[in-house]
């Protein structure tokens, strides 16, 4: 199914909620999304109660009027399902629909997303609703997306009712066939586990101690599956209805968003669509967003993708909100578009004058159109139209991060040797350097192809298969230059420890072998023999004896008990290489390695002589003499800077052919054919 379809160029637009608002506000809007350049906007996300305000009796009139509307205006809907929040008719009349927390409380209405996935009475009338919403708009010329519920699993991601505890036996019974092999995976020997029968299998809800690891794994994976089947279900009756309309739902490919496996959904989307909101008190938080919007193309496949949510200004659900001034809203949007986005969408058209989010930022603030957040929504839509030859266009690189969600999970569960340990901290530990470096990377999956690479980092993959272990081994045996972090190849898919030494399934590739880790106390760091710090985390680890192929001391601890001992090792394995941090390096020491292995793989930045805090960003389009290359380039500075470049710069629409002033905290997109 193609995407974007009936809509031009790049997307533009955001959440319209024309049932918020009076009849001349309605006529207002669709005044503005034209001086704006508005083409695509998502509506009825939350409209359930609007639409079906009784059960079985709908008013779709305000809904038939704004499709006709937008199609009068040239303006496209991404149309949603309107099941993101059940009315409060059907959760007074069913209350057994309401999804349970691990410790036995109700979520009770009030809010959004007050249901259970799993209830079976919520399911039916969320796929009547659907039917319902299809049929109605089968044939509308407005019609150009479909939009599934909404950020599926953000609030409600782990149910423990009842009906979750017999889903959930169900995904068990599917993945283990007998309860003998799920006493096997499990562990179950281990405290007096052993289950008998599926029937006496429960969620991992509240108990007196930490609760079976692999319970908990298994957990979160069947709350991603089943969350991802609701999405089956709904796009099985859309495409039943319209088969030529693409459906999709929004994800959130963020580091904040741990409970469903993206990478597992991406086959199911017509278009990855993806939310993302930068974090007020990350004064790095512009790294945290390239690294989200690396991800989502990792998780589309490399294809375009959608931004379906992100805010003009500040949000509202944060301790303290932070204001972007009108090129922050720019830098934000464009350095999405620079990672493969061809749609750029807020939450929302209109900021709310009621409700929770009353205070979230919007494309027409509170103030009106008298005002700089309106001056920037106007200022983006322009250089959008101007940026339409980029739609379609690819991110090409060299160099892999490996993100895994099943590692993310089972590196955060309890028990482990230091609890402290994020993922994400982990994995932006090492992205963070690369892109200070200016070199671009794509963020994939274990099971992605990945002989094209030249360089993979792989951070804290704490869980790996045999399959996905060899696969990197593969590449370094073709030539690839490997960097593997400590807390990697430690357990199997079941959460079960790889004996013999870690770092388990890399050992044999990394040339090393680990007795035990030796986790740092706060505060607590140790020298390396290069002067730099290690903190957080070291492991008492040794060469193995392979005589001339043996791995080799990269950097060395210079004090504490293990001095002497390898801290970063280099191991040659057939035509490339596999390195291993065992410890977490100071920044320059990351940055300092991270260059030695991108020199080793002839890896280099993406443009040469970056200035520190501008960000560079290609994209490519055809091939040969049709070949069409994007730069983009981001001032994130509060100076301005010169860069040596050339080509059609598309924003001012102008030619450069030697050095080219990019303003403090601007932009500038070079085309070259």
């Amino acid at each position: 199914m193609h995407w974007p379809g009936k809509v031009p160029g790049l997307a533009y637009g955001g959440d319209y909620n024309p049932e918020q608002w009076s009849q001349a506000t309605r006529e207002q809007d669709l005044e503005l999304m034209g001086e704006a350049g508005v083409n695509l906007v998502s509506v009825a996300i939350f409209s359930w109660a609007m639409l079906e305000p009784r059960e079985g009796e709908y008013d779709w009139s305000w809904l038939d009027e704004t499709m006709d509307r937008l199609a009068d205006r040239g303006v496209f809907a991404a149309l949603a399902t309107a099941t993101a929040s059940p009315p409060p008719w059907l959760t007074h009349k069913h209350p057994e629909i309401l999804p349970e927390t691990a410790d036995g409380v109700t979520l009770w209405p009030g809010a959004r997303q007050a249901y259970s996935v799993s209830s079976p009475v919520f399911r039916s009338y969320a796929l009547r609703m659907t039917r319902s919403i299809a049929e109605r708009y089968a044939d509308h010329p407005a019609l150009a997306l479909w939009h599934v519920d909404n950020e599926l699993g953000c609030h409600n991601s782990h149910d423990f009712s009842d009906d979750a505890a017999e889903a959930f036996r169900r995904w068990l019974e599917s993945r283990y066939h007998t309860v003998e092999e799920l006493n096997r995976a499990w562990g179950t020997a281990f405290w007096s586990q052993r289950y008998s029968s599926f029937e006496e299998v429960l969620p991992p809800r509240k108990a007196p101690m930490f609760v079976n690891p692999t319970q908990q794994l298994d957990f979160h994976r069947y709350s991603s599956d089943e969350l991802l089947e609701y999405f089956r279900e709904m796009k099985r009756i859309l495409r039943e209805i319209t088969p030529q309309i693409p459906v999709t739902t929004n994800f959130m490919c963020t580091t904040r968003s741990k409970n469903m496996d993206y990478f597992s959904w991406a086959s199911d989307m017509d278009v990855v669509a993806t939310d993302h909101y930068t974090i007020a008190d990350d004064p790095m938080r512009h790294i945290e967003l390239a690294f989200s919007a690396d991800l989502t193309r990792g998780v589309a496949g490399g294809e375009p993708w959608m931004l379906m949510e992100h805010s003009t200004s500040a949000v509202n659900w944060q301790q303290r909100n932070h204001t972007k001034d009108s090129a922050e809203m720019l830098r934000d949007s464009l350095s999405h578009v620079a990672r493969g986005a061809d749609a750029v969408m807020f939450f929302q058209w209109r900021q709310s004058h009621a409700g929770a989010e009353k205070y979230h930022s919007a494309m027409v603030p509170h103030a009106g159109t008298d005002s700089d957040v309106w001056d920037s929504t106007v200022k983006l839509g322009h250089a959008l139209q101007k940026l339409a030859p980029v739609q379609g266009s690819t991110v090409r690189t060299q160099v892999a991060l490996l993100f895994d969600y099943e590692s993310w999970w089972g590196a955060e569960l309890d028990s482990h040797p230091n609890n402290d340990l994020s993922y994400p901290e982990e994995v932006m530990h090492w992205y963070r350097a690369l892109w200070e470096i200016g070199v671009a990377v794509d963020v994939v999956h274990p099971s992605h192809d990945l002989s094209s690479y030249d360089a993979l980092i792989v951070p804290c993959l704490y869980l790996v298969s045999d399959e996905h272990a060899a696969g990197i081994a593969a590449a370094a045996q073709s030539g690839a230059s490997v960097l593997v972090s400590y807390f990697s190849g430690i357990v199997d898919e079941n959460e079960h420890v790889r004996l013999g030494g870690y770092p388990g399934a890399f050992r044999d590739l990394l040339g090393i072998r680990t007795e035990e880790f030796w986790i740092l106390q706060q505060d607590q760091a140790w020298g390396l023999d290069d002067g730099s710090t290690a903190t957080f985390w070291t492991e008492k680890t040794r060469l193995a004896d392979e005589g001339s192929g043996a791995a080799e001391a990269v950097l060395k601890y210079v004090d504490g008990p293990l001095q002497g001992l390898p801290a970063v090792t280099r191991h040659e394995v057939g035509n490339g290489s596999a390195w291993y941090a065992g410890t977490r390096l100071d920044e320059e020491a990351t940055r300092t390695l991270i260059r030695q292995v991108m020199a080793e793989a002839d890896v280099s930045p993406e443009h040469e002589d970056l200035p520190e805090g501008v960000e560079a960003v290609r994209r490519h389009k055809g091939a040969g003499d049709a070949k069409e290359t994007f730069l983009f380039l981001l001032n994130h500075n509060a100076e301005g800077v010169t860069i040596r470049t050339s080509g059609m710069e598309l924003l001012s629409g102008t030619f450069v052919s030697d050095a080219f002033d990019i303003a403090a905290g601007g932009i500038a997109v070079l085309h070259k054919r």
